[in-house]
């Protein structure tokens, strides 16, 4: 019996990393790709061709793309870079998933909304990007949708993760190096933990397997999925310190001050409201996202040990 191959981008990052976990198996062959990682087998998502081409040699049934331009405020000079990784690459990727009638799964962002209001964001919501990050992966979506009927377009926040970059492992060496810290209160929202994601990328591909074609195109679309409950960076930040004191780690710090975000201007607009309903993916799928505490509490604990 042949293998199911599934390509994967962004492999070395923190979702691309737990992806390819949950796809090792005997019956999948996974083809595992990111931006040229020491180690790593290397695609350039600025050439087209190559894109192109390595779709079409490895003949993915299920093509997952985590990867993505995420330098959040350099887009906002570096227009033209962000565009070609976030917006035209995806639509290449679903233009060959089209060719081969494959499954795709591309990732998203809660910045393609204008942060407004208190009220959870659904998928219907209108969309008004505030900063070229979030623009760019706003047309990636459309790409996406237009080229492709069979994708789906995860839209999630603030992610997580023991491995790459992210506000958990900065706060814990932050932690250590300084008595005080002042960290943003005001944007509201949730961290989606990269582990969680990937088990809950791997139920939709089943999902998908098990139900058949129609039910895919049927199904298919944009869903919101991140962790459950509202919280903020600074809250977040405590609950690490508390968390990571819990499990025995040294800090220094003793004092958190909550600041509003006028307080820390950045080059590229934050959203206040990062806040995602994820029932529709609930209700669609039968599986729901861990707490955000449960999520980062695992996340620390493994950071320790």
């Amino acid at each position: 019996m042949s293998k199911t191959r599934v390509l994967i981008t962004g492999s070395p990052g923190q979702v691309g990393s737990h992806l390819v976990s949950h796809f090792e198996d005997s019956s999948i062959l996974v083809a595992a790709v990111g931006p040229g990682e020491a180690g790593e087998p290397q695609i350039d998502f600025t050439d087209e061709q190559a894109i192109r081409q390595l779709v079409r040699d490895f003949k993915p049934r299920i093509i997952i793309n985590p990867a993505a331009y995420t330098a959040v405020d350099r887009a906002e000079t570096e227009t033209t870079l962000a565009h070609q990784i976030n917006a035209v690459a995806p639509g290449i990727l679903a233009e060959e998933a089209a060719r081969l009638d494959s499954l795709l799964i591309h990732y998203s962002t809660d910045y393609v909304f204008d942060g407004s209001g208190d009220t959870p964001w659904r998928e219907s919501d209108a969309c008004a990007p505030q900063n070229i990050y979030g623009q760019t992966k706003l047309d990636g979506e459309l790409a996406v949708q237009n080229k492709h009927r069979k994708s789906f377009i995860i839209r999630t926040s603030w992610v997580v993760s023991s491995v790459g970059q992210n506000f958990i492992k900065t706060m814990l060496r932050l932690g250590q190096e300084r008595e005080e810290l002042s960290i943003i209160d005001d944007q509201k929202g949730a961290p989606a933990c990269a582990s969680d994601l990937a088990r809950l990328t791997a139920h939709i591909v089943s999902r998908c397997t098990d139900r058949g074609d129609q039910w895919t195109l049927d199904q298919a679309g944009v869903y919101h999925l991140t962790s459950q409950g509202t919280t903020s960076w600074y809250e977040i930040a405590r609950f690490v310190f508390a968390t990571a004191r819990a499990r025995g780690m040294e800090l220094k710090v003793k004092k958190v001050h909550a600041i509003p975000t006028s307080q820390y201007p950045t080059p590229a607009v934050r959203p206040l409201n990062s806040r995602l309903d994820c029932s529709r993916f609930s209700e669609v799928f039968d599986q729901a996202p861990v707490a955000w505490q449960d999520g980062v509490r695992d996340i620390v604990t493994e950071l320790i040990n």
